[in-house]
């Protein structure tokens, strides 16, 4: 094994599981996750010599960190892209599915759906901030935004949340009343 797979390797396997969580909590899917975190190392360290050159004098956190912020880009440039395509979609083809009663009724939220309702700012600073467990200046950091942008952005997302997670004000009742 040359030193760039091995590179590769102990990358992954330190790192991969965990930057598979963090991709999965912005984007809500399994796969798409997973090609997140696979575009995210094709893009860092797809060439023998960029593994060597990216990782060269880093610690394991900061290659860590690199490749966390490539998966963030790599999101919000594939949500500004379906974005952009919304808006001209009628124009050039049909509808993609139609989802079924069934799917359109289900009552049961839980925490990965009610995260998929926030806008992809809001949600990366909802993830980096509660599952990465970083401080607001290190996520304004990590996003390139203000320290007051990532507050409001957490403001705004905690008050989605809020009223996504809450109970129904029915479930009371079925347990007996308030107490």
């Amino acid at each position: 094994m040359t030193a760039w797979e091995e590179t590769l390797s102990v990358l992954v396997r330190e790192h991969g599981q965990r930057l598979h969580r963090t991709a999965y909590l912005l984007c809500g899917d399994r796969h798409t996750a997973e090609d997140l975190v696979q575009e995210a190392f094709v893009r860092v360290l797809g060439r023998r010599r960029g593994a060597a050159q990216v990782t060269r004098g880093m610690e394991p956190y900061e290659v860590e960190a690199y490749l966390r912020r490539s998966i963030l880009n790599l999101y919000l440039d594939s949500y500004r892209r379906r974005r952009r395509w919304a808006g001209i979609r009628h124009l050039a083809a049909g509808r993609d599915r139609v989802e079924s009663a069934a799917a359109r009724t289900e009552a049961r939220v839980d925490a990965t759906r009610a995260l998929a309702q926030l806008p992809p700012q809001v949600r990366a600073c909802m993830v980096l901030h509660y599952y990465e467990d970083m401080s607001v200046a290190q996520v304004a950091a990590e996003l390139e935004l203000a320290e007051g942008t990532v507050k409001r952005y957490l403001s705004d997302g905690r008050a989605i949340l809020a009223v996504s997670l809450a109970e129904p004000a029915d479930a009371d009742s079925s347990r007996g009343g308030a107490r």
